[in-house]
């Protein structure tokens, strides 16, 4: 089988009762405490963002499928389904152990229907949520920023990415992983690694300055430079403008396309635009009450259906 780094199939969440989350806050770095808009409001915005953001993905040709999230109970992270499903060229369905209790409710086998709508067909599911009763935790393609044709697993050790649980994941999946440190200016963990890097099919997008360990630095370069990853270097301030949070896709012409947010495209030089550009073409749409409340980004709201 000749694997696939994109792919044309996206599986989105439009949200029901989005919202600041308490319990998501205590470790991301990227939400903002804003009294200025009523809860009200900020799902108005939120649901409009999202329903902008799906149109600008289907004018672009990518599929995007979506399931709608029940009002009951409140999930007010469950625009961002990829921290808790993957759906893998070799027919792995799974789902993983979530940090807040709040974001276990998004596991939804009605969620799940909607990717199978798409063509995808499990041949085996790993049910990873089990080790939430240890305090293990593995939050999806958050956690892991998968390179599939050359099955590397990246992942900066966090609260919600445990390395031993992401080593036995990887040995399911025939992944080696490439684990490091990654933290913000102020000293805190990057709470998922798709915030600070971003694997494209011949380009990487990683926020280097968060990774303060010289020898795991020179690891995660090593790893892409032999992988023939053209790197885009971003900064601390854009990678807290979600800079390192896209995701290449492709789309029905099998052109790929690198989505990220207003805020994002609107972070980057000049240089790193021509550079990008170079290998594939650029979509964004603005996030802006997604990002501030929830503290994720366009990859976040994006999971990934391999058919």
């Amino acid at each position: 089988m000749t694997r696939k780094q994109t792919t044309k199939h996206i599986l989105m969440v439009r949200p029901a009762r989005f919202g600041f989350n308490e319990e998501t806050a205590a470790n991301n770095a990227f939400q903002v405490r804003d009294n200025s808009l009523s809860a009200a409001e900020v799902q108005h915005r939120a649901r409009e963002e999202f329903d902008r953001f799906v149109e600008r993905l289907r004018a672009a040709g990518v599929c995007v499928w979506v399931a709608e999230d029940t009002e009951q109970p409140v999930k007010p992270d469950a625009v961002f389904p990829n921290n808790w499903v993957t759906f893998h060229q070799e027919g792995w369905l799974i789902t993983y152990p979530m940090y807040a209790p709040t974001r276990r409710l998004e596991r939804r086998e009605e969620v799940i229907q909607v990717a199978l709508q798409a063509g995808f067909r499990p041949a085996r599911r790993l049910h990873l949520e089990v080790h939430e009763e240890a305090g293990r935790y593995l939050e999806g393609t958050g956690s892991i920023v998968f390179d599939h044709v050359h099955r590397l697993a990246y992942a900066c050790l966090s609260p919600r990415t445990d390395a031993q649980l992401l080593q036995e994941l990887c040995n399911m999946l025939n992944y080696e992983p490439v684990v490091f440190r990654a933290v913000d200016a102020r000293g805190q963990d990057i709470y998922h690694t798709n915030v600070m890097m971003v694997i494209g099919e011949q380009f990487a997008v990683v926020c280097l300055d968060t990774v303060n360990n010289e020898q795991e630095r020179t690891l995660l370069l090593a790893k892409l430079h032999q992988t023939q990853k053209e790197v885009i270097a971003i900064s601390l301030e854009q990678m807290q403008a979600f800079a390192g949070n896209m995701l290449q896709v492709r789309n029905e012409a099998d052109r790929t396309l690198l989505v990220m947010s207003e805020q994002a495209f609107r972070s980057l030089t000049s240089e790193q635009v021509q550079v990008l550009e170079r290998h594939t073409q650029l979509l964004h749409s603005p996030l802006y009450t997604i990002e501030t409340y929830g503290g994720g980004s366009a990859r976040c709201m994006m999971a990934e259906i391999f058919v």
